[in-house]
């Protein structure tokens, strides 16, 4: 047992980090979301004034971010990392776990494929968006490829400038929410399902039947604001959706990531006994019905962790999309993006809100993970 001297031992020498810490942290996010709360950069020529008044505007910058007509950016960089999240998480876990499954095999030279897999991920994002840009060039790299090797016209696929949508919506429609809402009780279900807390169902579908009634009494209009001027808006932007301009990149970045999946994936099915597949083997399983009804379950910790990770990267990119495409390509426009051009513009204010949007979405992800496994190690 510890007595007192070594407590105060031990907090005197993690006191100068928790010090640093309180200051170069959660000093600058409370002073960001005050900032988020004030009218800082709206005349954009003061701003950087000696003695500029910032005075409290409550939640008018959020208010403006979500319903203006005129600040339609932040909606068209929501969605982007909205669909980018998605995507690009699906295609990690899918081909990493492929590329394990190959590995597991015990092919001939795996130590040369695992670390040729692997390469990607000792790069910075900034050096992969620049490769990518140049291999999705209008006029080069992968458009000219099927020319170069079959002789074939070459593509014409506008990979980081395309205007081409799918799963178009109106941002205002009331069933949006509803749907975001949809997939986060998914992401609650997998996490628990993941971690098999079973005695959590009940608060999980407690979460889908209010959903549901919410949904159904049409409450989603109350919640949900209205843009100032939907004429304007509808004029200013065509609509939201799932942009192919997006699908570059989510290339690059899987081309990053799923290598770094694949450890993870590969470190797990190692980890499983192989007598416990020898068993299973023995019983009448197939090769696929081991990695179905033995390995793969035995992998959901593991790719609960994945999806954290990834989700953290996802929610805050920007130097991938700032590489590949500047701060003017509107169709692949992500909130890092935005924040960014406005801190540019002098617009603090509306800067620092996007920033506590940001904030807040991956506290949505970190949270109730730490949280969860806070509650694992006390039982």
């Amino acid at each position: 047992m510890y007595n007192r001297k070594d407590k105060t031992i031990a907090f005197l020498m993690i006191l100068p980090s928790l010090i640093l810490l309180g200051i170069f942290v959660y000093f600058f996010i409370a002073q960001t979301a005050w900032y988020s709360v004030s009218d800082w950069g709206v005349n954009p020529a003061t701003a950087l004034k000696k003695g500029v008044e910032k005075n409290y505007v409550g939640l008018d910058n959020y208010h403006t971010l979500i319903s203006s007509a005129s600040d339609y950016e932040f909606r068209i960089s929501f969605v982007n990392t909205f669909f980018f999240t998605i995507f690009f998480l699906a295609a990690c876990l899918i081909l990493g776990f492929f590329l394990a499954f190959l590995l597991d095999q015990r092919i001939k030279g795996e130590a040369v494929f695992r670390t040729i897999f692997l390469f990607p991920m000792s790069l910075s994002f900034i050096v992969t968006g620049t490769i990518w840009n140049w291999l999705l060039k209008p006029k080069g790299g992968l458009n000219i490829l099927p020319e170069k090797l079959f002789g074939l016209d070459p593509l014409k696929f506008k990979w980081l400038n395309s205007e081409t949508k799918v799963f178009k919506f109106e941002w205002m429609q009331g069933g949006n929410l509803f749907y975001l809402g949809v997939a986060l009780f998914a992401f609650a279900l997998f996490t628990y399902t993941a971690q098999k807390r079973h005695l959590s169902w009940f608060w999980i579908a407690l979460v889908g039947v209010g959903l549901w009634l919410i949904s159904s009494a049409g409450f989603w209009n109350k919640i949900w604001l209205p843009i100032d001027n939907p004429k304007l808006d509808i004029g200013t932007y065509t609509g939201y959706g799932y942009n192919a301009a997006l699908s570059g990149v989510i290339i690059a970045a899987t081309w990053q990531m799923a290598g770094y999946v694949m450890a993870l994936f590969l470190a797990g099915i190692r980890g499983i006994s192989e007598e416990l597949r020898e068993a299973a083997r023995v019983d009448g399983c197939s090769e696929w019905q081991v990695y179905l009804h033995i390995i793969l379950p035995q992998l959901r910790p593991i790719a609960l962790s994945a999806i954290i990770i990834l989700g953290h990267i996802s929610l805050k990119i920007f130097d991938l999309v700032y590489a590949m495409a500047g701060i003017d390509n509107r169709e692949v426009k992500v909130p890092g993006i935005l924040m960014l051009k406005g801190f540019r513009s002098n617009e603090w204010a509306r800067s620092s809100a996007v920033a506590m949007v940001m904030l807040f979405a991956i506290s949505l992800v970190i949270i109730p993970y730490l949280w969860s496994n806070l509650r694992t190690e006390k039982s």
